[in-house]
């Protein structure tokens, strides 16, 4: 996920990180994973969980023999949503701390700001949450789901459903932005029209005049790329206009941090939704996860997106060291380019080599009764490469972050 730069700064919380506790006793001969989340200030809704989830894949790691025989040593900063300390501890983690992978970052803006460190240092780098897409570089792995791949599942679902005429409303910063011509071009490709596109700034509250004009532009239905706790307003005004019954919706970003168990029942029945996970995904491997979790920490209330992905990422870090030998750079990519693959709560999970980004399962969902229900699911979808440009195989020392072109 992405906000842009000054406004991070703006409402960041403070400008003191602090270390957390490592999972286990440091020790000398331990793989240091380095954490770098945002557990307190205003993204710690999506930061919390993340940790758990770190916590969590590092213990069953150790208690299933480690990596290459050697335990995982968890090595953590709190960078209390503020960008600037993700530069700041990105390169102690490189540096100082020397650790052997970095799994992290929520905004692309706090990605941006350690990309390039941990690349210089040659330092792995996971980044486990949805975002934008298009990140080209050969030492990140994205595991996130992308608009694209969520695009190109829901826009003809919802299209084939309830019509061709589609109004979108999307936050005005670089992932609402480029997810709009990505709901543009598979509207388009699907045989439908984009009618409108409303961007709003992330602290605007108030949809009244635009619930107005979409009542005048009567489209067939809504694509939501709506971000942030001022938006979720939308889903309370539309429903209280009478309009989430006359006007269908569906959301690339609606339930991605639970946003569903906010709204009401009456708010949010209907929404279509496409990701990678849901609660109410019937398969033993997610039961099983969700069973460890509330054991670990006594619900599952906090389980979202961002956290299963994280979850997955480091599992799957783990699966490319041991199918390497080795914890060594080179080594964990190679072994994940060929290959190494991971079988959790969302499905199988494993990377494209061209792309650096993973192929996974995505699921049609419908929100019902605060519950993400699941109508469909797309097995193995690969990540849509923006542009066909991306190709670490052919140019492995690209570093571009491709958008697509409409």
């Amino acid at each position: 996920m992405s906000v842009n730069r000054r406004k991070v700064l703006k409402g960041a919380a403070a400008t003191t990180a602090v270390l957390a506790m490592p999972s286990i006793i440091r020790a000398e001969e331990t793989i240091k994973l380095g954490s770098i989340l945002d557990t307190s200030g205003i993204f710690d809704l999506y930061g919390k969980p993340m940790d758990k989830a770190v916590d969590m894949a590092i213990d069953e790691i150790n208690s299933a023999g480690g990596v290459a025989g050697r335990q995982v040593e968890k090595v953590a900063y709190d960078t209390q949503s503020d960008m600037a300390l993700y530069t700041q501890y990105g390169q102690r983690l490189a540096r100082q701390d020397k650790v052997d992978v970095v799994h992290g970052g929520i905004l692309s803006a706090s990605r941006e700001a350690i990309r390039p460190t941990l690349r210089k240092n040659k330092v792995l780098y996971f980044y486990n949450v949805q975002y934008e897409g298009g990140v080209c570089d050969r030492n990140i792995f994205c595991t996130g789901i992308t608009p694209a791949q969520q695009a190109e599942v829901l826009v003809p679902a919802a299209m084939e459903k309830w019509g061709k005429k589609v109004y979108v409303l999307a936050a005005d910063y670089n992932y609402g932005q480029i997810t709009a011509k990505w709901i543009q071009h598979y509207a388009k490709q699907a045989g439908g029209e984009v009618v409108q596109v409303d961007f709003f700034p992330l602290d605007v509250a108030d949809f009244g005049s635009t619930i107005a004009k979409i009542q005048d532009a009567a489209p067939d239905m809504i694509m939501s790329v709506l971000v942030g706790g001022a938006h979720l307003s939308f889903y309370r005004q539309w429903a209280a206009a009478g309009m989430n019954t006359k006007i269908p919706m569906a959301s690339t970003t609606m339930g991605a941090g639970n946003e569903q168990v906010v709204l009401t029942k009456e708010e949010g029945d209907g929404i279509m939704l496409a990701y990678s996970f849901s609660k109410q995904l019937e398969t033993p491997a997610n039961q099983g996860f969700l069973e460890r979790w509330k054991t670990r920490y006594g619900a599952t209330d906090d389980v979202h997106e961002l956290a299963v992905a994280t979850y997955q990422g480091v599992h799957l870090w783990a699966e490319g060291a041991r199918k390497a030998g080795s914890v060594e750079r080179d080594d964990v990519i190679a072994a994940l380019e060929g290959g190494a693959a991971f079988d959790g709560p969302t499905g199988r999970i494993s990377i494209d080599p061209k792309t650096h980004h993973a192929t996974f399962d995505v699921h049609l969902v419908e929100v019902k009764d605060q519950k993400m229900a699941v109508q469909k699911t797309f097995v193995q979808r690969p990540p849509v490469d923006t542009q066909t440009v991306c190709n670490l195989e052919e140019n492995p020392n690209d570093t571009t972050q491709y958008e697509i072109d409409i």
